[in-house]
């Protein structure tokens, strides 16, 4: 060490000796001291740092493992290697000849206070690194934790900034956080949104509200598709539209929104639409109509239990069965009910596990709404589309053969149809 102290004066000395008379003075070998000593901090660290990322590199190719390409997608190594170029500047700055004990100290201070920013800055790409390790694990990346990552990181920096602060000014870091209480009320109102959310992203993970993935809708913010980031001040919503919706966390605690996991986790989606019946359509089968309908192996077994449950009923309670008025018989709004529960619960891409019924709503004056209530054994939105609008395209095709018909608003076609009987029955 003290000869490389000697040389590196000697060094100094023989530059100093090249420059004009005037110059060769004790601050001028300073001067020449400190800018040797940065060229060869520079030099050093940028061979070195060449060398150290080439061996990291080569290793981590044969290593093969995803922490090698974590550490490398968030350059933890190039930050760390930052340390060498400050501890050679730190060691050798003692050596510079004639320095004086205040710039000496004020040298030292802000190598220090490099030093704690390099750590800061390592130290946040670790956890970076740590965050993408556990997204990657399978199962993991529906439990975020990169609020918590964020908080970690605030810490971080403001411990750092504190320290910083204190090294520059040459005082204890207590003199500082003595102060903190006094400033409560700014850091409160400064920081109100960023505590909100903090608070928020921890009940909102911890109590399973909302994962990454989730279909969400939330209108009051524009929202209305799968959560694809929830951080610390706010969670990222990607729409359908493939636009961004931007919530700030605490919000999901202040306002209600739905969330769609529970029917992506059932295995089905659920159809519910109505089909609207035009009242005057609706009647008594006929003998052969019921004949005709009982071919359907859909309904042939309500067909003949029905015909006995009525046939026996009205023997029974009725002395002129021949009225039909007076008893029961089979209606072709209620036969068409039962064979749309048959058709769906025979339909091969209904799921069977989940509810399913057909039922009457009061009547309007549209008609008489005949609800489909069931599931599909998807919940994939294309295909979900698919499947109803084939139910649908069957059963509107399928209701004349019960003689009912669709209630449907009088459009320019029909008053066209309606003038021109009127128009005739004039001429006549």
């Amino acid at each position: 060490m003290e000869e490389f102290e000697v040389s590196g004066n000697n060094l100094i000395r023989w530059v100093v000796s090249h420059l004009p008379e005037k110059l060769q003075t004790p601050f001028a070998e300073t001067v020449v001291g400190i800018i040797l000593l940065a060229l060869l901090v520079f030099f050093l660290h940028v061979i070195v740092r060449s060398w150290l990322i080439k061996l990291f590199t080569r290793l981590g190719k044969r290593a093969n493992h995803p922490w090698y390409d974590a550490l490398m997608q968030h350059r933890v190594p190039q930050r760390a290697l930052f340390f060498l170029p400050l501890l050679i500047f730190y060691i050798g700055v003692d050596w510079v000849s004639d320095l004086p004990e205040d710039l000496l100290g004020f040298f030292m201070r802000l190598i220090n206070s490099l030093m704690i920013l390099v750590f800061a800055r390592t130290l946040d790409a670790f956890l970076s690194t740590l965050h993408t390790i556990y997204e990657n694990r399978p199962g993991l990346q529906r439990k975020p934790i990169k609020s918590y990552i964020q908080l970690l990181k605030v810490i971080i920096y403001i411990i750092a900034i504190i320290l910083i602060i204190a090294q520059l000014a040459d005082q204890s870091p207590w003199y500082f956080l003595s102060g903190i209480g006094a400033m409560t009320a700014i850091f409160l109102l400064v920081f109100r949104d960023t505590l909100l959310s903090l608070v928020a992203s921890v009940q909102l993970t911890n109590n399973d509200v909302i994962r990454v993935g989730d279909w969400i809708q939330m209108e009051q913010f524009g929202a209305d598709g799968d959560v694809i980031d929830i951080a610390l001040n706010n969670v990222r919503v990607q729409n359908w539209d493939k636009t961004i919706a931007t919530i700030p966390t605490h919000k999901f605690l202040e306002h209600s929104f739905l969330n769609w996991r529970g029917m992506q986790e059932s295995g089905g989606r659920r159809i519910m639409r109505s089909l609207l019946i035009d009242i005057q359509s609706i009647r008594f089968l006929t003998l052969r109509e019921v004949e005709h309908l009982k071919e359907s192996y859909l309904l042939r077994d309500y067909i003949t239990g029905k015909l006995e449950e009525v046939n026996t009923y009205n023997k029974k309670n009725l002395k002129k069965t021949n009225i039909i008025t007076n008893g029961r018989w089979l209606t072709n709004i209620g036969t068409f009910r039962i064979y749309i529960f048959e058709y769906l619960k025979h339909h091969p891409q209904t799921n069977k596990e989940l509810l399913t019924l057909v039922r009457q709503l009061e009547p309007t004056s549209q008609g008489l709404p005949l609800q489909v209530y069931t599931f599909a054994d998807t919940t994939q939105w294309a295909l979900f589309e698919h499947i109803q609008a084939e139910i649908f395209d069957h059963l509107l095709a399928v209701m004349p053969e019960f003689g009912l018909r669709h209630f449907q608003q009088p459009s320019g076609s029909n008053f066209e149809r309606f003038a021109g009987g009127s128009k005739r029955g004039a001429d006549t």
